[in-house]
């Protein structure tokens, strides 16, 4: 019997959006943006870099990441320093703010994921790691 794909894709498509709204619903008081929370974990990911890389990472215009900065930066998340090379351009880092703030969201992601696994046998576990394997590569592909 083979797959029928177009099948697979709608089902995974609304499976990933409804888990991802379950996700979001763990953030309700948070103090940033999603498009800000991801610009910090991207920081705390890979480290300090330039704007137009996080932008690149992030995969959105420069000037939109330039606004996302100037709002972290305001917010004590990130830390704005001169290039050590060139004098054009600048750096953006984390800082222990923005760190505590990325750790009390994943925690309460966690928490609530940790949850719901719990529930599960070793197989459905073990089925659901090859899954997540799996859908990784597809979104790595894609990049």
């Amino acid at each position: 019997m083979t797959l029928d794909t177009r099948s697979l894709a709608s089902d995974l498509s609304l499976a990933v959006v409804r888990l991802s709204r379950h996700l979001r619903g763990r953030r309700a008081d948070s103090a940033v943006s999603l498009t800000q929370l991801s610009a910090i974990a991207s920081l705390d990911e890979h480290g300090p870099m330039t704007p137009g890389g996080l932008a690149a990472r992030e995969r959105v215009q420069p000037p939109s990441m330039t606004r996302v900065i100037a709002s972290l930066a305001e917010a004590g998340m990130v830390l704005r320093t001169p290039h050590p090379t060139d004098g054009r351009q600048i750096i953006v880092s984390l800082t222990d703010a923005g760190r505590a703030l990325l750790a009390d969201e994943t925690s309460a992601r966690e928490q609530w994921m940790t949850d719901r696994l719990a529930g599960l046998d070793d197989q459905q576990q073990a089925v659901l790691r090859q899954s997540i394997d799996i859908i990784g590569g597809i979104v790595n592909d894609s990049e």
